[in-house]
């Protein structure tokens, strides 16, 4: 009776403290907050950071996050012990994964606006974001082993390092954006700085079981002078703009690709198969319109197999499968004559197919006049073809143009195979 008597004064008294915490002025908290980051700059070597790509680490991670959620009411227990959503089969989501002693003991994933769109755009207006220009991403599914949640961000700050990383690096992204529990949300503000997208708190979340929730965004573009002045003066192991913008950490394996391509996949079929068919209903929940989209995407034929059948519709003859486009991300110029002379154009390829690619550019293109382009499409690989850009859309950020090529060279053409075949991130790895 004593010990039962004793947690529960223990626990008013928390609560007390909570309630005391809350009412001293955002700035104090904001500060408070930080005075209580402690970054290890080398942490233990049996810490592991990659991209969760096989069906262990994927099992694990689900099964950490299932029991993470279920434990804060964010969903009910699922029979498999999983959580796993229709976003974690897209080719555009990629899940990380921290391992220690070779046991997953964190995971999150991040997932780029793609068919489905985003989880929390059902709820929260992000117009505001789009208007500044640059792909977005939804940070989701955080979760860490409950033996590591006290041990002072040892995992958590690691797993957050390597998001970073690997959105600014790899996955071709400005904004984050987040849907989090109220209670939460000045973490996120104090530490990582981000911004509410609204004030108010939607009550209900339907994507995590109706619980309350706080949108927020921050742009990764202006994040390193942000995160500077608001740790200025930390010391290095207190300060997470060092941490995030000055150090590497060895115990990050980034992903070796060959091209530079935006995404991760790691969904083989039998992956596809094991957790959307058989560990979940996940694929039998979607209507005719979301089994139309997961088919254009998936459509090579080892895929077929595993796909959720439409409802009357031959999946062959769905106008989404043709003209297959891949994002990428890559340096490229092209000469054009102009006025009488050739003038050299600085180009940023976002997107090919065999026929043509999208491209940024800094300066007006004439248009519908052809010129030799370069393009970059990995480490050692260039490719050069004729192209001519056919039209133009304007934005803050500059021009977006949309070129047809002559005629693809074989760099150009290995290329598109490789995107074509591949069905996974390691099929498109450094050799």
């Amino acid at each position: 009776m004593t010990k039962i008597r004793g947690s529960s004064l223990k626990k008013r008294f928390h609560l007390a403290l909570r309630s005391l915490f809350a009412l001293m002025p955002i700035g104090f908290k904001f500060s408070f907050y930080r005075r209580m980051v402690e970054c290890d700059p080398t942490p233990d070597k049996r810490l592991q950071l990659k991209i969760a790509d096989t069906e262990e680490e994927l099992t694990a991670c689900f099964s950490l996050l299932h029991d993470a959620y279920v434990s804060s009411g964010f969903m009910q227990p699922d029979p498999a012990g999983m959580r796993v959503t229709i976003y974690h089969a897209l080719p555009t989501t990629t899940t990380l994964c921290a391992k220690y002693d070779g046991k997953v003991v964190g995971t999150i994933s991040m997932i780029r606006e793609g068919v489905f769109g985003f989880p929390l755009q059902s709820v929260f207006n992000l117009e505001a974001v789009r208007a500044k220009g640059g792909n977005i991403a939804e940070i989701s599914a955080l979760a860490v082993h409950p033996d590591f949640r006290k041990t002072g961000g040892a995992i958590l700050f690691p797993l957050m390092k390597f998001m970073h990383q690997y959105c600014t690096e790899y996955f071709d992204t400005r904004h984050l954006v987040i849907a989090v529990n109220p209670e939460k949300i000045e973490l996120y503000e104090a530490l990582l700085f981000f911004e509410r997208l609204q004030q108010n708190v939607v009550d209900k979340y339907d994507f995590a079981n109706g619980a309350p929730a706080v949108g927020a965004t921050l742009d990764l573009k202006f994040a390193a002078e942000v995160f500077k002045g608001g740790y200025k003066g930390r010391p290095i192991r207190k300060s997470l703009h060092h941490y995030f913008f000055c150090m590497q950490l060895a115990n990050i394996q980034l992903p070796q690709r060959r091209y530079f391509t935006t995404n991760d996949p790691v969904m083989t079929p039998a992956l596809l198969d094991h957790f959307f068919n058989v560990k979940s209903n996940v694929f039998s929940r979607l209507d005719d319109r979301k089994k139309s989209l997961l088919w254009s995407i998936y459509d090579l034929v080892e895929y077929r197999p595993v796909l959720p059948m439409l409802g009357g519709t031959a999946s062959e003859s769905h106008p989404l499968r043709k003209h297959q486009r891949y994002s990428i991300r890559c340096p490229a110029h092209i000469s054009i004559p102009v006025d009488g002379r050739d003038r050299d154009f600085v180009l940023n390829v976002i997107e090919m197919s065999l026929s043509g690619f999208q491209a940024e550019c800094g300066l007006e293109l004439p248009l519908e006049t052809w010129g030799q382009a370069s393009i970059v499409l990995g480490e050692t690989e260039t490719s050069i073809v004729r192209a001519s850009a056919l039209r133009r859309k304007d934005t803050k950020d500059g021009h977006f143009y949309g070129f047809k090529i002559d005629e693809p060279d074989a760099i150009w053409r290995s290329c598109v195979t490789a995107l074509e075949m591949g069905q996974t991130h390691s099929d498109l790895a450094v050799a």
